[in-house]
């Protein structure tokens, strides 16, 4: 294909793409349903905290999911932390006999998330007695910041969750916690903190409506992820990974939890979503924490392209879902090769000559690509605002919006890093920094 052709064609199916999709998301997001709730009794509860010098927030997730759930267990899986972690749980362990603790060392700890999670499966088999329905034990990861709803174990036991034997994997909807926090930077002034603010709110509109509306569209695809945070697995399931893979989860993995839901549908098992209770977290206000959260997250989808075969041959996948995940997969690779053409475009109107002409000629055409590529995200904002901040003008909503439009820029940007990262063999990532953590004050998590 001729440069001057390319010039033309690609922007065309990139954006083709993400209209279907984004017109799939809004349509399956404005035609939801409220989730019917089950009998939360009819299962076994336990909840899998990973932890890593999580000494600022542990005791308080774990307190929160003892009262908000006492006829649950809460694992804490404490991966080789060099803080108070462990110690904090110790003592909570002896006052509470449904709080255990995994200890992990090194040289074996800190390798990843998934094995952190691989070694609480392990403990929990110990733990559990012989006879045991392993069909009604029902396994939730949870952040160390997270807090899980109330009513979340009512309606992940509803009939189209776990209700149906067939399901393996529910998520729950994730919101930010913070989102009303008016100086989320104490130490910082008012500039500083107005930009926090709205990188908070980006983060929770996010996951409130696109992320959900993306959901809801997988939900009806038959390709629905989990996440890392809110993830809840029938432990049959993961006993049938276990089997064919050795271990539930990845043991290398960046993004350990979507590829727990890929294996789980090649298993034969179902994933869904329930939009209407969720578990909440702290957004990060800082930019350098965020692109490292960000970067993980576009790496570890590039490397989900080797999945393709496996995917496109599975028997328990149909066309749709195939096609939903491989445009997933491919998401980080499109951003490249849109950096990668924007590139070329700059360099043949430096040059000159015919190509140059083609650039210059099309601009009206980019004008119309860009505005049509803009008015999804910004019809984002008046969702939001109307859900879940009704308190806000219709103004603001529609700012917001706009908002939303450049805040997806950073996707470009993290999926550059992503794949240098990657061309490197920089697989290891470390743990992004809770907020209530600074330099200074006892061992920190640190970024790379």
């Amino acid at each position: 294909m001729s440069l001057p052709l390319l010039l033309y064609v690609f922007p065309f199916l990139l954006l083709g793409g993400f209209l279907v999709y984004w017109a799939g998301a809004r349509h399956a997001y404005a035609r939801r349903r409220p989730t019917e709730p089950g009998e939360p009794g009819a299962y076994d509860w336990h909840f899998f905290v990973p932890c890593r010098d999580e000494e600022a927030v542990i005791a308080t997730t774990v307190a929160r999911l003892r009262a908000d759930f006492p006829a649950g267990h809460v694992w804490v899986i404490d991966d080789a932390s060099d803080d108070l972690t462990a110690p904090i749980v110790t003592s909570m362990r002896a006052r509470d006999p449904r709080v255990h603790l995994v200890s992990r060392h090194r040289p074996d700890a800190r390798v990843g998330k998934g094995a952190a999670l691989n070694a609480a499966y392990d403990a929990l088999n110990g733990h559990l007695p012989a006879g045991t329905d392993r069909a009604r034990v029902i396994v939730c990861v949870v952040d160390a910041d997270g807090q899980v709803s109330p009513d979340a174990l009512a309606l992940v036991s509803g009939p189209r969750a776990f209700g149906d034997p067939d399901m393996g994997g529910v998520q729950i909807g994730v919101r930010m916690r913070n989102v009303d926090d008016e100086r989320p930077l104490a130490d910082r002034g008012r500039l500083a903190n107005a930009y926090a603010r709205l990188l908070i709110r980006m983060q929770d509109a996010e996951f409130a409506v696109s992320n959900t509306a993306m959901q809801l569209l997988r939900v009806r695809t038959g390709s629905a992820g989990l996440g890392g945070n809110g993830q809840f697995t029938r432990l049959t399931a993961l006993d049938r990974i276990a089997a064919a893979e050795r271990r539930p989860w990845q043991r290398d993995a960046l993004l350990e939890d979507y590829e727990l839901g890929l294996h789980m549908r090649l298993a034969g098992y179902r994933v869904t979503h329930v939009h209407d209770t969720w578990v909440s977290q702290e957004a990060l206000p800082y930019t350098r924490r965020f692109l490292t959260q960000r970067t993980r997250w576009a790496q570890g989808n590039i490397s989900c392209v080797r999945y393709t075969g496996r995917i496109v041959s599975s028997r328990h996948y149909r066309a749709r879902g195939v096609l939903e995940s491989l445009y997933t997969f491919f998401q980080p690779l499109a951003h490249l090769a849109t950096l990668l053409l924007t590139a070329v475009m700059l360099v043949a109107l430096l040059a000159g000559g015919s190509a140059a002409e083609v650039v210059l000629a099309a601009w009206p055409l980019a004008l119309g690509l860009a505005l049509l590529s803009i008015v999804p995200f910004v019809l984002w904002g008046p969702v939001y605002r109307r859900e879940f901040a009704d308190d806000r003008s219709r103004v603001k909503g529609v700012l917001w919006g706009l908002a939303l439009w450049l805040y997806a820029y950073h996707l470009f940007l993290v999926s550059a890093r992503g794949f240098v990262r990657l061309l490197r063999g920089r697989t290891g990532w470390a743990k992004t920094r809770r907020n209530a953590e600074t330099a200074g004050v006892g061992p920190v998590a640190t970024e790379s």
